[in-house]
């Protein structure tokens, strides 16, 4: 069956992914199962999605109610779900209000377009710039793309859209420098997630929000990586004492449904009138209903500051591999959002893990991240471990020999 549903997906599905081997049929917790019978623990949970790991019960009974109940109406109407979920997301953050589409995507797409939108209903016309950071990631469409700042995931789609300046991250002189009156936003990931788990020094976001006031622009975090619980708080934002004029959340917020979210404060999300924006499925009843009880989950379960101990755990455990082998150049992250620097190609100790039982992911060629649910145990981060310090000490001795 696992060779049949590989060649049958290679003859019917696009070729955008260089897909593993394997077929999974089914989860459970921070374990995943293939059709050999085989299991994985998961370390990458969907790139980042999945931290209440796979089948939580109560997000299934949720999802089961609200499919019984009503699944889309457009938003020509209010909903009950859609309305408890920005509710809560808003007593939990910064901002005043909310629009729901679904990805991080479009999340992204929103955020550039309010604003640009809040400048120009003001009449500076001339403010439309953006300033994104090297080494970002911010999405696939036509204008995330133009706003990340990576060329591999430019190229072949020439022209790119206009309207984008870009800064390394981390320099907040490089910042002052560039910024002007030409600019509405400054577009930032508070930890660079796909650029290597890169986090910014202790007063670097709060010197961007002082250089964004200075220039009376607004600041926009990309927290679709970030966010839910995944750096031991809700929001990244959190750790660095500042808080944004916008924010965009995805992944995690319905663990695996289509939602993103892009949340304002109200004088900023004012610009977004009736007709402004619009998603047809942006925040539908069962997808709002099932990031509604991951929400409260992690409230009531107290799972943030679980994934906090157990990030701390998990990191001090990498830095005593890094001790025992110097094929690790850096470890470096926050919660369950880790990140193991190499000195060579990474992506063959991807392949090996698996082998293993182990799904990891590699970023950037040699950068090792672990991105697991929120829920993983202590002992399954010390399987990996030793996994993993079998696997360097096999290609220590393989240096050696050659």
């Amino acid at each position: 069956m696992t060779a049949e549903i590989m060649a049958q997906a290679d003859q019917v599905i696009a070729t955008t992914y260089k897909r593993f081997p394997m077929v999974l049929l089914s989860g459970s917790g921070s374990t995943l199962y293939d059709t050999n019978g085989h299991s994985y623990t998961d370390f990458v949970a969907g790139i980042a999605v999945c931290n209440l790991g796979h089948s939580h019960a109560k997000l299934t009974e949720a999802l089961s109610s609200q499919a019984q109940t009503l699944w889309h109406v457009s938003n020509l109407y209010y909903t009950k779900p859609q309305v408890e979920l920005a509710s809560w997301l808003i007593a939990n953050s910064f901002a005043d209000r909310i629009f729901f589409c679904n990805s991080g995507a479009e999340a992204n797409e929103a955020a550039i377009k309010l604003s640009r939108k809040f400048f120009n209903d003001r009449g500076e016309n001339q403010r439309s710039r953006i300033i994104a950071m090297e080494q970002s990631f911010h999405g696939r469409t036509m204008a995330t793309l133009s706003a990340t700042g990576q060329e591999k995931i430019k190229k072949g789609f020439a022209p790119i859209l206009e309207g984008f300046d870009f800064v390394p991250f981390n320099d907040a002189e490089a910042l002052r420098a560039q910024i002007g009156p030409q600019h509405c936003a400054v577009l930032i990931e508070p930890i660079q997630g796909e650029g290597g788990v890169r986090c910014p020094e202790s007063d670097y976001l709060k010197t961007v929000r002082r250089i964004c006031d200075d220039n009376g622009t607004l600041l926009i975090f990309d927290e679709i990586q970030t966010g839910m619980g995944r750096t031991g708080k809700l929001f990244a934002y959190e750790h660095y004492g500042v808080e944004p004029d916008i924010m965009t959340l995805a992944k995690a917020l319905a663990n695996g449904l289509p939602i993103g979210a892009m949340l304002a404060k109200e004088r900023v999300a004012s610009a977004f009138g009736p007709g402004a924006h619009a998603s047809t499925f942006g925040g539908t009843p069962i997808v709002t209903a099932a990031a509604l009880q991951v929400c409260k989950t992690l409230a009531a379960e107290n799972i943030i500051d679980q994934g906090r101990k157990t990030g701390e755990y998990f990191r001090e455990k990498l830095l005593d591999l890094k001790i025992r082998h110097p094929a690790i150049v850096d470890v470096r992250g926050l919660g369950l959002l880790l990140g193991m620097k190499l000195n060579f190609n990474g992506e063959t100790l991807v392949t090996r893990c698996m082998r293993k039982g182990f799904l990891i992911n590699c970023i950037q060629e040699n950068v090792l991240r672990f991105i697991p649910p929120l829920t993983i145990k202590k002992e399954e981060i010390d399987a990996l471990i030793d996994c993993l310090d079998e696997l360097f000490a096999e290609c220590q001795s393989s240096i050696k020999k050659d």
